[in-house]
């Protein structure tokens, strides 16, 4: 163990020892670390293998205020589950911080060691990058806090914390920030892609609200980052993904909003979808910020296919009516669900109780336009299946989205009006090669007219398309992420680097 390791843990000893009774065996409650019986097997992030010395590990574990996980234990196997069932991992070892000191000295150990190194908020990850075979994996799931300030119109949120803490905190003081659309989504991984959500049209891209972070770099330091203080990485952490730390803390400005929002979904059948898709284009360059609007088409798994706009409405509820009432005459309406709700419930409607009864395969990208060729080709290329779901999913951006620079943050996509989302699911327990085959196929047909894809959802996409991504940002990225780590030790995500 280096030196400011050894102090951090001797420090902990003493004090606990200084206690009297009970207040020592308190302390000592709060950290039991765990006993390392032998030397551990792993890799590292070349993929070369590697034995880790049971001192060494042993002494992680001392070092720790959370907890060091082994295989073969429950709370082992709670950590390593992510959402999707398809990756079953198994890290060689997982950290479970309480603190920044915490994520430091997991940093420094798999750094030291060349460890591959995973890190998992949410458990969210679409590629299944927030977990791994044989490297470490720091899990945030202990690192969970929601503080909002009032006057300052701020909300200071722990780097493991889900986004239904930062919605159920900030909407009780009647304020609110751009932050996905499903609750149990962890805050790190939404933000440092970009972070879209219902009110992105009016308050921007999550990154548009983070006014500072507290990072672990790759060099085990703990950086305040803001306009001020590490600039660069300020720029590239929004934006850049998972790609230069860890993030510990967040620090989000916050907006004034009622409680109450107007939502809803108008239906149409499936037929109509070449009908509805174009009113959709048309219709969403007419909308106010105040207007959050998506399309889709197809269905979840045992639902019969249709097409759908929905919709969330944030600005003064007496004209909501304006802006909804188009929708119920773009097309035969099949259904027509229009509620007054919580912001807070309309947050949580897209939760899933069951993550692991289905698993699923995505493509998203970003779209200039929604033309009637991609309209043409989207459509005629749906084909249903009565052993999967498959849905298609528009989203408008605009508004303050669009009112950044592409070059003011690491988010290169500003300029693009619309995002696509192809989305295949089937049950846990069938084979899954005929749904990705289809899926495959049908996003190779419309992949051309899109400008890249959200680093957020990639999936299968070579280092090229990965860069490209980037845009005009690249560059910079590359120069940053060389700076912060040049060892490429996280590299679990859209990762920066040369081809």
């Amino acid at each position: 163990m280096d030196r400011r390791n050894f102090i951090r843990s001797s420090i902990s000893a003493a004090v606990a020892a200084s206690l009297p009774g009970t207040q020592a065996l308190a302390a000592s409650l709060l950290h039991t670390p765990t006993t390392v019986p032998s030397n551990i097997d792993a890799i590292t992030g070349d993929g070369a293998e590697v034995t880790l010395q049971q001192a060494a590990v042993q002494e992680l574990s001392d070092s720790l205020k959370g907890k060091l996980l082994l295989p073969g234990s429950s709370a082992y196997d709670d950590a390593r589950w992510l959402l999707r069932p398809q990756y079953d991992r198994h890290p060689a070892l997982i950290v479970q911080p309480t603190g920044s000191a915490d994520v430091q000295n997991a940093v420094d150990f798999a750094r030291d060691n060349s460890l591959l190194l995973a890190v998992k908020c949410g458990g969210h990850s679409a590629t299944g990058k927030s977990s791994c075979d044989k490297g470490m994996q720091i899990d945030l799931s202990q690192l969970r806090n929601a503080r909002v300030d009032r006057a300052a119109k701020t909300a200071r949120i722990a780097g493991g914390s889900l986004l239904g803490e930062l919605d159920h905190e900030a909407m009780s003081h009647g304020l609110v920030t751009t932050a996905g659309s499903v609750s149990h989504t962890g805050v790190g991984g939404l933000t440092l892609g970009g972070g879209f959500g219902r009110l992105g049209r009016r308050f921007g891209m999550s990154i548009d609200n983070v006014l500072e972070m507290d990072v672990v770099t790759p060099d085990g330091k703990l950086r305040r980052v803001n306009a001020d203080n590490d600039p660069d990485l300020y720029w590239a952490l929004r934006g850049g993904g998972g790609n230069f730390g860890v993030v510990t803390s967040f620090l989000f400005q916050l907006h004034e909003m009622q409680r109450d929002v107007v939502t809803g979904f108008i239906g149409y059948p499936l037929s109509e979808a070449k009908q509805i898709l174009e009113f959709y284009a048309e219709y969403a360059e007419k909308i106010p910020d105040e207007m959050g609007l998506g399309a889709g088409v197809g269905g979840r798994l045992g639902q019969e296919p249709g097409v759908g706009i929905y919709f969330v409405w944030s600005g003064d509820p007496a004209k909501a009516d304006k802006y909804i009432e188009p929708l119920r005459k773009a097309g035969t309406v099949v259904a027509d669900r229009v509620t007054t709700m919580d912001y807070v419930a309309v947050q949580r409607s897209g939760d899933i109780d069951d993550t692991r009864a289905f698993t699923g395969y995505m493509k998203s990208s970003f779209l200039n336009s929604m033309t009637s060729e991609l309209i043409d080709t989207l459509v005629d290329n749906f084909e249903p299946h009565p052993d999967r779901g498959t849905r298609f999913g528009f989203g408008v951006s605009g508004g303050a989205i669009g009112r950044v620079a592409n070059a003011d943050t690491a988010f290169a996509h500003r300029d693009a009006k619309f995002s696509l989302m192809s989305f295949v699911s089937w049950k846990s327990d069938t084979d899954k090669e005929e749904h990705v085959k289809y899926i495959k196929s049908h996003w190779s047909n419309v992949e051309p007219f899109s400008t890249g894809f959200y680093v957020n959802d990639h999936f299968d996409q070579p280092q090229e398309s990965v860069n490209a991504t980037y845009r005009e940002n690249f560059p910079r990225l590359l120069n940053i992420k060389q700076k912060y780590d040049p060892t490429n030790l996280f590299r679990l995500n859209a990762n920066i680097r040369s081809v």
